[in-house]
């Protein structure tokens, strides 16, 4: 769910939910960024952009399972989003290449690669001052470049994404947390499962959770790619692709455990 004024958001969750409820479901309020095509109008953010080359320092090995080269889907620019960011960004990374496994690339036998693994997708940082623009290897595919304009706003959690102990609910009335969003804050949903987003939430739009759980809280969300047919990208019916990288690795800068996640109806 986005919102491009904060106050009208906690307003709304407190009108639909119950002030108790309200308080809490806005404390889940996270900063993001509705990805659009760059124009006069609405600048690029910095370097952001779907598809094109990377964005790489010179000696970065092009990531790869099993031999296969991995594709180049997006790269952002964080230093262009840092300041809407503030402290949810808490490192500098500069740029983020979004690399993942893409069945359309030719190999003899695709069932002889896990393409379950987390090395299946890589979220690779770079200095903005020392990144070269790198072309993807043979046979990666090369998407076409767009350059990205990055749209302020203020997302909330899917319904899905909402533990019972995250907010109160009526046990009578609701089978869950979810139950409660779903029915009182459903016709607020800016359905973004099909559109590109960064950080915030994501929206799955789906019976599952994207931002999956540990000791250290919810998964970060990074990116959010959902079908293209102009850049020649899809995962599936519908599909939508989720990068999302455990809160404490982010925390520290380590993108070497962010992953991808794909959902489809």
């Amino acid at each position: 769910m986005e919102f491009d004024d904060r106050a009208s958001m906690h307003r709304l969750c407190t009108e639909r939910l119950g002030e108790q409820a309200g308080r809490q479901f806005a404390a889940m309020a996270r900063r993001g960024f509705r990805l659009s095509r760059a124009a006069n109008d609405a600048p690029a953010a910095g370097r952001s952009r779907l598809g094109g080359p990377a964005l790489l320092e010179p000696g970065t090995p092009w990531p790869e399972l099993g031999g296969v080269p991995l594709s180049l889907h997006a790269v952002l620019d964080t230093d262009a989003l840092a300041v809407w960011l503030g402290d949810e960004l808490p490192t500098r990374p500069g740029l983020l290449n979004f690399f993942s496994i893409d069945p359309d690339v030719p190999y003899e036998d695709y069932s002889k690669l896990d393409t379950w693994s987390p090395e299946a997708s890589r979220v690779i940082p770079a200095d903005p001052a020392r990144a070269i623009e790198t072309a993807a290897p043979e046979p990666a595919r090369s998407f076409p470049a767009r350059p990205v304009h990055a749209a302020e706003v203020t997302m909330l959690p899917d319904c899905w994404d909402v533990h019972d102990d995250d907010v109160e609910f009526d046990t009578d009335k609701h089978w869950g947390a979810t139950s409660l969003i779903l029915a009182e804050m459903h016709d607020l949903n800016g359905n973004t499962a099909g559109g590109h987003c960064a950080f915030g939430w994501p929206d799955t739009s789906y019976a599952s959770e994207v931002s999956y759980r540990d000791a250290d809280g919810p998964a970060v969300h990074l990116l959010q790619l959902a079908e293209d047919a102009e850049l020649g990208w899809g995962w599936g019916d519908a599909g939508t692709m989720y990068f999302t990288i455990p809160a404490k690795a982010y925390a520290a800068g380590d993108f070497s455990k962010a992953e991808a996640i794909g959902r489809c109806c």
